[in-house]
């Protein structure tokens, strides 16, 4: 390479430093060096290397010499002069952790030094050392030497044949000369350091001078990076982790990419170790056609039942383009996350704190779909004992809900957001079990609130803090005869408001709401049958739970002027029965398979499931379980194969003592317990049916239904289909999300965009309510995994079917080799008048080094 082209490169990458953490950072495993990786290949001219240095009976068939306690010589011939031991063929000296092998050693036992020739080895010492060479001295004693021709390894042991890892940052060497001034000390001259199988590594680091502390870091001067025999990278200076659990101070790799709507990026981060259980990351990456987004991270683990995660992201934007004579449209902002969990006297602390500047940045600047789209932002503070049956909490929280804002029923082009916001500022929690009552066959329990609260949104907003105190006593008396199960219960609820809700105000008008509770719960005999005959190789077991609660609640005559925070003001009259059933399939594996189950270890894309939140790591150096570290293991011997439950209400009261207000949604403590969805717009005796079904055959397929049938109206409100299977390195998955629901316009002449679009239909030509659909289809396919050797790729999209558009696409395909690997990817937003961007995106990884691109590890599909 020319030093005009040094320059170059150097020029574009001066002294970036490749210090990345490897439970952190590190993408790929050390090929297969876990458990199963053949030995480093002797240097040329050598011949195969005497027994392995883990052997338990040194001097196996050769002539041993007991020197003193510490020190074994051992050779086909021995000779002796004085101090000094000359020795000839298969030569070995066993000394404290170390073994010395050559053709022919001179060994000195009063000074400890050794001179050998001839297929060199010495391996040993804490950091499992191996070295072999064509010549060199070494002193036992000093552990100090000088060796040629060296090829060596460090964080592996050797059997035989076989290599097992005992370091989590293991690296091989070579050298022309290799010097150990010390224990833990090596200099390497004009040699080469990868963490790739030799003799033909991958990528490698070729230095004149290699400086190693073995417990380190290995400094790496006036190095060339070669990836598959090509010059790629010249760096003056870089270092290697080599600690067991090794962190370093230093710049990261940069990250380069493109967007269609951001442009070229590019960027870096700064990683700074602190100590041991605290390390921050500050980074920064530039957008040609947007601006500057900052990145930073602060992690701590002050004990092992502690934990800080605060986390930071903004973008400086310079705008969109509107049109002449318009201002570009800015969609910069912050968001901030501190995630924080700690346990001390008892006391249980939790902190996930969400601060949003702007809901319009989350959709413009998140590379998740999922969490670009999520309109909610919550923040809570909690602090919580259990003393004796006794729970005792106290919390802080902020919820906000944004909604894109209409004009004149069109939505708002460009886009502005309004938000909901509640606030309890604080609460305090009080509840208990059940506890007996006397000596009677009672049994009670409470559950007490106060708190300050405030809420605002478009048009209405409380006084500063308006205070509400809740108490809830309940008495109850379990009975149980012959399989069957009644529970009648008597609760009293008492709330105290500071503030009502008259005329679309908040008044200072205090109100006490008073309400009684009454309610028969009966289980009858559970219905169970056990099938002899085995099926699939399995014993069946049916079980069917039936249920029926009857409740009354009275008191609640005011209603409509509560003001909603959370779901304690939703409680209202009501006379009703519910009724339903659960009914569950068991399999157990028979007697003769028991023990012999065909076993399947091959790592599935668990983060590809659809329906399921992606897998980020937020507790600070937690180790995430990785199936290719453990061993095959059958399933377990009995299954739950499916579960089935159904539940309806009747409402024997339809207009629940006249909270119901025809026309508009109406949501109710009584229909909430029962379905998330809103189905209450008029009066009515039956609630819609609901179903949720769950099949789980093995630890590898998964299908989720979730029904709600509305029979008055003869259709489904709401249907969720989830199905997730996984077969060897394939995994699919697909979802089905059906959603109808009442919409109440602001006028018969004034409609939303949605509605123009084809999504909301009028029940009647006279009214002003409105059916609105929404169905959304996710695909997901995958075959391979994060750390699979060879090729691995997935896709997940997902479809709008009402607006028939795509709403997202990404495409990833990845390449690992045994110390590195190349991953790609593609991505396509397409949010609704906010976001059309065409992302591409990619990552190559070094194993134990770190990534090069701007593919970040929580935002990857495997």
């Amino acid at each position: 390479m020319t030093l005009r082209t040094r320059f170059l490169i150097t020029a574009l990458f001066l002294c970036h430093q490749l210090p990345a953490p490897a439970l952190v950072t590190s993408q790929l495993l050390p090929g297969n060096l876990g458990q199963t990786a053949s030995p480093i290949p002797q240097a040329a001219g050598q011949k195969a290397e005497a027994p392995s240095a883990t052997s338990t009976s040194p001097c196996a068939n050769q002539a041993a010499t007991q020197d003193n306690d510490e020190t074994t010589i051992c050779a086909l011939q021995q000779e002796k002069d004085g101090d000094v031991y000359k020795l000839h063929g298969n030569a070995e000296i066993h000394y404290r952790t170390y073994i010395l092998r050559a053709d022919d050693v001179t060994y000195n036992s009063d000074s400890g030094e050794a001179t050998a020739s001839g297929h060199l080895t010495l391996d040993g010492g804490p950091n499992d050392d191996h070295l072999r060479a064509s010549h060199g001295t070494y002193n036992l004693t000093a552990e100090t030497g000088r060796f040629y021709d060296v090829v060596g390894t460090t964080g592996l042991r050797f059997r035989g044949n076989r290599v097992v890892l005992t370091s989590t940052a293991p690296f091989a060497f070579t050298g022309k000369i290799v010097e150990k001034p010390s224990s833990d000390h090596y200099l390497v001259y004009d040699g080469t350091i990868t963490t790739c199988e030799l003799p033909h590594p991958k990528w490698q680091f070729q230095a004149r001078k290699v400086v190693v502390d073995v417990g380190g870091n290995a400094s790496i001067y006036r190095s060339t990076f070669w990836l598959h025999g090509f010059p790629v990278l010249y760096l003056p200076y870089a270092t290697h982790p080599v600690a067991r659990e090794a962190r370093d101070t230093g710049f990261l790799m940069p990250t380069i990419g493109r967007s269609s709507t951001k442009g070229n990026i590019i960027g870096d981060a700064f990683y700074w170790a602190m100590n041991r259980s605290m390390d921050a990351t500050v980074g920064a990456e530039y957008f040609s056609r947007r601006g500057w987004a900052q990145r930073g991270e602060f992690r701590a683990r002050p004990t092992d039942t502690s934990y800080i995660d605060l986390s930071y992201f903004g973008v400086m934007d310079r705008g969109i383009s509107q049109g002449a004579g318009l201002k570009p449209l800015r969609e910069g902002g912050q968001e901030v996350r501190l995630m924080a969990e700690g346990n001390f006297q008892g006391f249980r602390a939790v902190s996930n704190v969400d601060y949003l500047s702007s809901f319009l940045f989350r959709l413009a600047f998140n590379e998740v779909f999922t969490q670009a789209v999520n309109s909610e932002v919550k923040s809570q503070v909690f602090l919580s004992k259990a003393v004796h049956g006794f729970s005792l909490g106290g919390m802080v929280e902020r919820y906000q809900n944004f909604f894109q804002r209409l004009n004149n029923g069109v939505l708002t082009n460009p886009p502005a957001f309004d938000a909901i916001q509640i606030l309890h500022a604080p609460s305090f929690d009080v509840s208990s079990v059940d506890r007996p009552l006397g000596r009677s066959p009672f049994v009670w329990s409470f559950d007490a609130s106060l708190g300050g609260l405030a809420r605002s949104e478009p048009g209405f907003h409380t006084g500063n803090l308006l205070t509400r105190f809740d108490l809830s006593p309940e008495i109850s008396l379990p009975l149980q005869f012959q399989g069957w199960s009644l529970r009648p219960a008597l609760t009293l609820h008492e709330t105290y408001y500071s503030q009502r809700f008259v005329g679309g105000q908040s008044l200072n008008d205090p109100t006490n709401r008073q309400a009684l509770e009454t309610s028969v719960e009966l289980r009858p005999p559970v219905l169970e049958k056990v099938f002899q005959n085995e099926f699939l190789g399995r014993k069946w077991k049916h079980v069917i739970e039936p249920r029926a609660v009857y409740r009354l609640v009275t008191g609640v005559n005011d209603f409509a002027n509560v003001l909603h925070f959370d779901e304690r003001d939703l409680l209202s009259n009501t006379h009703e029965v519910e009724y339903g059933f659960i009914t569950r399939l068991y399999a157990k594996r028979s007697s003769s398979q028991t023990g012999s189950q065909s076993q399947d270890c091959e790592t599935p894309m668990t983060a590809l499931a659809v329906g399921s939140a992606a897998a980020e790591q937020t507790v600070p150096w937690q180790r995430v379980s990785n199936l290719d570290n453990l061993p095959c293991a059958p399933g377990p011997e009995v299954r739950e194969v499916a579960t089935w439950e159904i539940a309806q209400k009747y409402f024997l009261d339809p207009t629940f003592g006249g909270a119901l207000v025809t026309g508009q949604r109406d949501v109710f403590t009584t229909t909430e317990d029962l379905t998330g969805i809103a189905f209450i717009t008029q009066p009515r005796h039956l609630s819609p049916v609901v179903s949720r079904l769950r099949v789980a055959t093995s630890s590898r397929t998964d299908t989720e239904w979730d029904l709600d049938y509305d029979f008055q109206l003869g259709r489904i409100n709401a249907s969720t289909l989830l199905v997730n299977y996984n077969v060897g390195p394939f995994t699919v998955g697909g979802g089905d999300a059906f959603l109808q629901i009442p919409q109440q316009l602001a006028n018969s002449t004034t409609t939303s965009s949605t509605q123009s679009e084809g999504q909301c239909s009028p029940v009647t030509s006279t009214t002003t309510q409105v059916t609105c659909k929404f169905q959304q289809f996710r695909v997901a396919l995958g075959y391979g995994g994060l750390n699979r050797r060879g090729f691995s790729a997935a896709s997940s999209f997902g479809i709008d079917a009402e607006t028939k558009q795509l709403q997202f696409a990404t495409a990833q395909t990845s390449y690992n080799w045994d110390c590195c690997g190349v991953t790609l990817e593609y991505r396509r937003y397409a949010i609704a008048n906010v976001r059309n961007e065409n992302l591409f995106r990619f990552t190559f990884s070094l194993a134990n080094i770190g990534s090069f691109g701007n593919l970040r590890r929580q935002e990857r599909l495997y």
